[in-house]
């Protein structure tokens, strides 16, 4: 179990450390000598009977040592030196030295073996030179070892004798060992490689016997486990370590060309489709994580408010926020004047590039293995630092591979097409270059045919094929163009055969309503709205997500103000408030619905609002907190005197006010300070007194002309505030 646990974690490092697995457990005397025989003779047994298929010599004059220390160490627990441990001299005390380095090298031993016998056999023939390079480390630390072995003290009989005196003499001749036929292999793995790097295609009877008749890699199955494998190194990556990550991706991308090109699409993985072991493999596989990483992981600050995708070109308008350049230039051109995450009126339309942000989003992409969409604008283009970039053979192999799945969706059995569907979504997960080319090669409109199937698990693949494809910003206007392909999404979205169909075909609305001249076409489209909502209310926590992205997306259009509201997503937005995970974007999208009348009218209809954006208030994120003051706020503004009552009436609002003037953000103070005004105004209108938290506090906020609002830019406004702190502030409005 010991050595179970030791390999199950060296496996997720990149390749197996002699440095430091186990230190020696605190055994002394016999004991010890006991627990070494039972480690080395385990040690021998489990891999003298077997054949690595790499380190064959190395591996075999390992095992050829550690059974002569199993000989020597049987010696001294059954005969009378054995009592040499309990005396307390030198010697014995150099003794047990030894055998606890001894008991560190069996473990050391036992992991590099494993390693050998049980890794990926490409990982190993990549990692040959480093892999040989253990064994040297190993030879010498048995040599050090047999050195200054206290064997006089021992009385050994002349075999063992003979056998130690042998044993250390190899080990002091060993040198660093590199099978000439493993590096054969490696060199012939390059080259395939080459061949791609120089716009050729290897020969199939090549790549069959290299992989087939020499790695004995047969079927789907057997390249699937070496993908993943490899994909799992390149998550581990660590700095330029040879071979680097982009040479790691030519690989997987050969790999994976040559699985589609010598066993096709009808192999054992359409029986494990069609078994049904799908579910539980992709629910922890790549789908969850691929959605995960592409909508959830990244950084907000590195997520442009508007648009709430990944900022290509960050900038910084007057009020100080920043946006991506093509989403505030888009905003600026439809003729707003205002702030879009503040409501404040713009200064001037200047803007100016936030080349700090976009530095570190560049450095975070490329720590991250992320391909970085640089902006296609030329001169902003050389703002950036070049982004990093597959290599040409990963790219070559790549198109060969689509070439093949695309001629499987186009031609293939219905299985076939199943298989070419999850490729497609493998290859799109990953690079700005494989989404385009796939799009270009025209997989885009079988992939809608395919959200038709009955079969789940094509309909499944495909939908999230569509979705990594809709990722890069050029796709999006093929996938809406492409005649009926949304209105396949959402017939997706409503009736998917799947949970992860339906989270998925929302996740891709969300994608595509990136762009803004999508957000009107996409709520227009029968159901759509609709059916995000009833996700919103009975989906998933990955759905409810996928949903309020969406939703939040689409309300930021003016237009769909009405749509929101005809189809329920307004209440679905309500109630998901109190939802954990989902409730900032809803309080987001809310507050943009809010600024219309029409929308004001019916979230303030909503009995629970109010105290779900209050309870977002008091434990929600700083975004969130601004959100949910911004939706209270146009509330109190736009519906009415009776909303703006309900406003002021709630419960520890007051005192959450008083909090966020001192605590909050700065969007977060400016909009509290509005508020404030509110109450200080239906205070002067209604002579009444508001109570503040549990201990029913009465405060007053004095100095606020009635007709001030948060669109001046000018003016401080002085909130004197019974509390055992200074009793005023200076709150500027902006």
């Amino acid at each position: 179990m010991a050595s179970a646990a030791i390999f199950s974690s060296m496996r997720r490092r990149r390749s197996p450390s002699l440095d430091a697995f186990l230190a020696p457990v605190d055994l002394t005397d016999v004991a010890l000598v006991e627990t070494l025989v039972a480690v080395a003779a385990d040690l021998t047994t489990s891999f003298s009977c077997k054949t690595p298929p790499f380190q064959r010599k190395s591996s075999r004059s390992l095992i050829r040592k550690v059974e002569v220390f199993v000989l020597l160490l049987e010696f001294i627990r059954d005969s009378s030196s054995s009592s040499s441990l309990c005396n307390n001299n030198p010697s014995a005390a150099t003794l047990t030295l030894c055998l606890k380095e001894l008991y560190l090298l069996f473990y050391r031993s036992k992991i590099l073996l494993d390693f050998c016998f049980n890794s990926s056999k490409l990982w190993l023939l990549l990692q040959n030179h480093s892999i040989s390079g253990h064994f040297h480390d190993l030879n010498q630390e048995i040599s050090t070892l047999l050195d200054v072995f206290p064997f006089q003290e021992l009385d050994l009989n002349i075999d063992i004798k003979e056998q130690v005196e042998l044993l250390q003499r190899q080990a002091k001749r060993s040198k660093l060992l590199i099978d000439e036929h493993d590096e054969a292999l490696r060199h012939k793995f390059y080259s395939f490689l080459d061949e791609f790097e120089n716009d050729k295609v290897p020969d199939p009877v090549e790549l069959y016997s290299f992989f087939v008749k020499m790695l004995g890699i047969h079927g789907a199955r057997g390249f699937r486990v070496e993908i993943e494998f490899l994909e799992e190194q390149i998550l581990n990556h660590e700095g330029d370590v040879e071979p680097t990550v982009s040479v790691l991706n030519g690989f997987v991308a050969l790999i994976r060309y040559s699985r589609f090109l010598l066993f096709g699409f009808e192999e054992d993985e359409e029986f494990e489709l069609r078994s049904g072991n799908h579910k539980k493999k992709q629910k922890k596989g790549l789908i969850n994580r691929e959605i995960g990483e592409t909508f959830i992981k990244i950084p907000k600050d590195f997520c442009c408010p508007i648009s709430l995708d990944l900022m290509r070109d960050p900038v910084v308008i007057s009020t100080g926020q920043t946006y991506d350049r093509a989403s505030i230039s888009r905003w600026i051109d439809e003729g707003h004047y205002t702030c879009p995450k503040t409501g404040q009126t713009l200064v001037h339309a200047r803007i100016v590039p936030n080349r700090a942000l976009k530095n570190l989003i560049m450095q975070w992409c490329i720590a991250h293995g992320i391909l970085y969409d640089p902006p296609e604008n030329p001169d902003s283009c050389a703002e950036a630092f070049a982004p990093a970039s597959a290599t040409k053979a990963a790219m070559e192999a790549n198109k060969a591979t689509a070439t093949l799945l695309i001629q499987q969706l186009v031609n293939g059995s219905q299985g076939a097409q199943t298989i070419a569907a999850r490729g497609i979504r493998l290859l799109a997960k990953t690079g700005r270059e494989n989404r385009a080319y796939v799009a270009e090669a025209g997989a885009i409109p079988h992939l809608k045919s395919l959200l038709f199937s009955s079969n789940a698990v094509a309909q499944e693949n495909s939908v999230t094929a569509i979705l990594n494809l809709s990722i890069y910003d050029k796709n999006k206007s093929r996938i809406m163009d492409e005649e009926d392909c949304l209105g396949s999404i959402v017939r997706v979205l409503r009736f998917g055969h799947t949970t992860e169909a339906r989270e998925n075909a929302a996740a891709t609305l969300f994608s595509l309503s990136a762009v803004h001249e999508y957000k009107k076409k996409i709520a227009d489209e029968d159901g759509a709205v609709e059916a995000l909502a009833g996700l919103l209310r009975e989906g998933t926590p990955r759905g409810k997500k996928d949903a309020v992205t969406a939703l939040f997306n689409l309300s930021t259009h003016v237009d769909n103000c009405a749509k929101m509201i005809t189809s329920g997503a307004v209440n679905a937005l309500v109630v998901a408030l109190g939802v954990e995970g989902v409730a900032e974007e809803a309080a987001g999208a809310l507050a943009l619905i809010v600024r219309q009348p029409m929308g004001a009218e019916t979230v303030g209809n909503e009995e629970t609002v109010v105290a779900g954006l209050v309870g977002v208030v008091r434990c929600g994120s700083p975004r969130g907190k601004e959100n949910a003051l911004a939706a209270l706020l146009e509330l109190c503004r736009s519906g009415g005197a009776a909303t703006t009552e309900r406003v002021v009436r709630a419960p520890t609002l007051g005192g959450l006010i008083q909090s966020l003037l001192f605590t909050g953000t700065k969007r977060a103070r400016r909009k509290a300070a509005s508020l404030a005004r509110v109450f200080q105004r239906c205070e002067n209108n209604y002579n009444a007194s508001l109570h503040v938290g549990p201990l029913g506090m009465g405060y007053s906020f004095a100095g606020n002309s009635a007709t001030n609002r948060d669109t001046s830019f000018a003016g401080d406004v002085s909130v004197p505030m019974p509390m055992p702190m200074p009793m005023s502030m200076s709150v500027q409005v902006l």
